[in-house]
């Protein structure tokens, strides 16, 4: 489970592992329409920052996200993300299983 600590009433530091991308995975294949949008843009976004980071709140692609971090961070005026390399590959490559469907239910092109 992610790690969030608050720095202050402002920040946060939030600490993800690959446990947490397949957590993203698996609730983005339990609910492909709701997550469609979300499984679109990290699909075809993250090649663009060399699939070993990525902001969520850039595409509006954060609902996976909050979902794995039980809060909503945008609470806080500033967090930061530290994840492992594989956090990132995992979540790439569960995002491609996901695709094509996910596609099919949200094929505006971001």
């Amino acid at each position: 489970m992610a790690e969030i600590t608050i720095v202050n009433e402002q920040t946060i530091q939030i600490s993800v592992r690959l446990e947490d991308a397949i957590l993203m995975v698996t609730e983005a294949f339990r609910d492909i329409p709701l997550y469609a949008s979300d499984i679109v843009t990290i699909y075809e976004k993250l090649p663009v920052f060399e699939y070993t980071y990525f902001c969520f709140y850039a595409y509006d692609s954060a609902a996976l996200f909050e979902f794995m971090l039980n809060i909503d961070p945008k609470q806080y005026n500033s967090f930061s993300l530290d994840a492992p390399d594989s956090f990132f590959y995992a979540l790439y490559g569960g995002m491609a299983a996901l695709y094509d469907v996910a596609k099919q239910l949200h094929p505006v092109e971001i």
